[in-house]
């Protein structure tokens, strides 16, 4: 499966981004809304047009990166926040990325990569947090898609690719959805171990 950047890029161009919300997520708002260190390093991967990344920072939360294989939506961000660090939003494929980082945000991204990733993300995602850094976001517990994104999957399935890497602090349905994912979404926290 040939999930290339000018696959992403083909999505933007034509306006074919149905995972797009046009604001921040409610799950993840209720999450950002209860963190108080503003000083943590946040990571956003596969963030597109990352309107969590712009929550965070109009909320005071400085040290947010986004990550995305496309330009295009980090183009879109820097239009909608034009004091955000050029620094901070990076043009590259995940897997290649480096850093450190206490928390990262996933959010439609695991569900758009093939699936055959899925145990090359946990282990990259391990890698690149700090001690005791937390996965946080949501993943879609619906059988979705074979052959193109968004690719589905479930709680036994997403229990198996974290365990070795993650001690499991919350994977349940999430009851604070988008309307129109309603029932259809996992709340999850994990802690590096």
């Amino acid at each position: 499966m040939n999930l290339s950047e000018d696959f992403w890029e083909n999505k933007y161009k034509t306006n074919k981004i149905g995972w797009d919300l046009g604001d921040v997520s409610p799950p993840l708002k209720a999450y950002f809304d209860q963190l108080t260190n503003k000083e943590l390093k946040i990571l956003i991967p596969g963030g597109g047009n990352s309107y969590e990344a712009e929550y965070l920072f109009k909320e005071g939360f400085k040290n947010v990166f986004v990550v995305d294989i496309s330009n295009i939506p980090l183009e879109h961000l820097k239009e909608r926040v034009p004091d955000f660090l050029e620094s901070q939003l990076i043009h590259a494929n995940f897997f290649d990325l480096e850093g450190d980082f206490d928390v990262i945000i996933e959010q439609t991204f695991f569900c758009a990569i093939d699936p055959d990733l899925r145990v090359k993300y946990a282990s990259k995602m391990k890698d690149l947090l700090n001690e005791e850094g937390k996965l946080v976001g949501l993943l879609f517990d619906a059988k979705l898609n074979e052959d193109h994104p968004p690719f589905g999957g479930n709680k036994e399935e997403y229990v198996s690719y974290f365990k070795p890497y993650f001690y499991v602090d919350i994977l349940d349905l999430c009851y604070n959805s988008y309307h129109n994912r309603q029932e259809m979404e996992l709340f999850v926290k994990l802690i590096k171990k």
